[in-house]
């Protein structure tokens, strides 16, 4: 069983963890992405159809890459979320789907959440920059960078969570945690990976 450490941060309501995939598994996925973009993508791989983003290729991992090493991962990093968050082991993990996003200049994610009990995060490839803040000031600029959605501003509550990208960075979330990207601006690609997974409903259920 691979192991790692899991931080979890609560910024709101649903915890949201974070750790790193290695870069063994973030150069096979790269590696195989590459090519597929090139022979496979237009047909079988073609995920955008079931996806919110308004991006140029939503691309569907399929087994042979999922199973080397990835699902792993997967499971012990869901495995090891719920443990610090309720003391409790899963005796199941069933992962229905994993994607990669290859977003570029100009696009973006739209709020939305995802199926399954768990979904996860994280980053293959990133282009140099975002692109200059458009105001040219001392504002932050949050070109290409995620959004972490729950409820509203409140008092000792801002509501969201936003958080720029680094290669390895991965998050784990309540599938039901709405989240979207901000477009960006420049030559090159933002690239991540994405999970849903379903775990026990004994567990899982409210």
């Amino acid at each position: 069983m691979e192991k790692f450490s899991i931080n979890v941060n609560r910024p709101f309501g649903p915890p949201i963890g974070f750790t790193n995939i290695s870069n063994d598994l973030i150069e096979k996925i790269n590696d195989f992405i590459d090519v597929a973009n090139i022979t496979n993508y237009a047909n079988e791989l073609n995920h955008g159809g079931n996806l919110a983003g308004q991006v140029t290729q939503e691309i569907k991992l399929p087994s042979k890459i999922i199973n080397d090493g990835l699902i792993n991962f997967f499971a012990a990093l869901t495995k090891g979320y719920i443990k610090s968050i309720l003391n409790k082991k899963i005796s199941k993990f069933e992962l229905l789907s994993a994607w990669v996003v290859r977003q570029f200049e100009n696009e973006y994610n739209p709020p939305h959440l995802h199926n399954g009990h768990i979904s996860g995060l994280g980053y293959l490839k990133l282009p140099d920059s975002f692109g200059n803040t458009i105001q040219h000031s001392k504002k932050h600029n949050t070109h290409g960078e995620i959004n972490f959605m729950h409820g509203s501003e409140q008092f000792l509550s801002t509501g969201i969570k936003t958080e720029k990208p680094k290669v390895g960075d991965f998050y784990i979330f309540p599938s039901y945690l709405y989240h979207f990207v901000n477009p960006f601006y420049g030559d090159g690609e933002r690239r991540s990976i994405s999970f849903n997974a379903v775990v026990d409903e004994s567990i899982a259920k409210i």
